[in-house]
């Protein structure tokens, strides 16, 4: 696998900020914080990827400030639009026992707990109380499985396989 296909997106630049060289970025993770305790990060544009120093960081909002020491201007930092930050697995904030990167999950083998196969995870919607898994089975429309320890019994990261006793309804 080459190093590009093991980055993970953690931010995207969507602009720059005032005059000395700042980029605006939105945060692709839920964990925002950690860009105030990153020195250096990656930046990629297209087929481009260069590390990049970060020399300040700031919260306007939703938004993360970030002054890299390699963007002198605004001009530079246009230049930036559009590119992603991103971090190699290792670098991942470490998440507590069963919990899983939606990366992780999307595109597990789903079988119920007597080995049925429901189809594969192709979705993870984020409702506020509990996230749901879309599993698309291929029979039309697809599988709603809430994302609850009394429902996902197994998550087997190696293997690409979930696990889940469905709900009476679900069934």
């Amino acid at each position: 696998m080459a190093i590009r296909d093991e980055l993970i997106s953690i931010g995207k630049i969507v602009n720059a900020h005032g005059c000395r060289g700042w980029v605006r970025l939105i945060p692709l993770t839920d964990y925002p914080e950690r860009f105030f305790r990153m020195d250096r990060v990656l930046v990629t544009l297209g087929k481009t990827c260069r590390e990049y120093q970060i020399e300040q960081v700031k919260q306007v909002k939703k938004f993360i400030l970030l002054k890299f020491k390699e963007v002198p201007d605004m001009n530079a930092a246009l230049a930036l639009k559009g590119a992603f930050l991103q971090v190699t697995r290792e670098q991942l904030v470490k998440l507590p026992a069963d919990t899983y990167y939606i990366f992780d999950l999307l595109g597990m083998k789903v079988y119920t707990v007597r080995s049925e196969y429901l189809g594969e995870l192709s979705d993870v919607l984020q409702t506020g109380a509990n996230d749901v898994y879309v599993v698309e089975s291929g029979r039309g429309r697809p599988i709603l499985i809430p994302a609850l320890k009394q429902v996902v019994k197994e998550v087997d990261l190696k293997n690409r396989q979930m696990f889940v006793d469905l709900p009476e309804g679900l069934r």
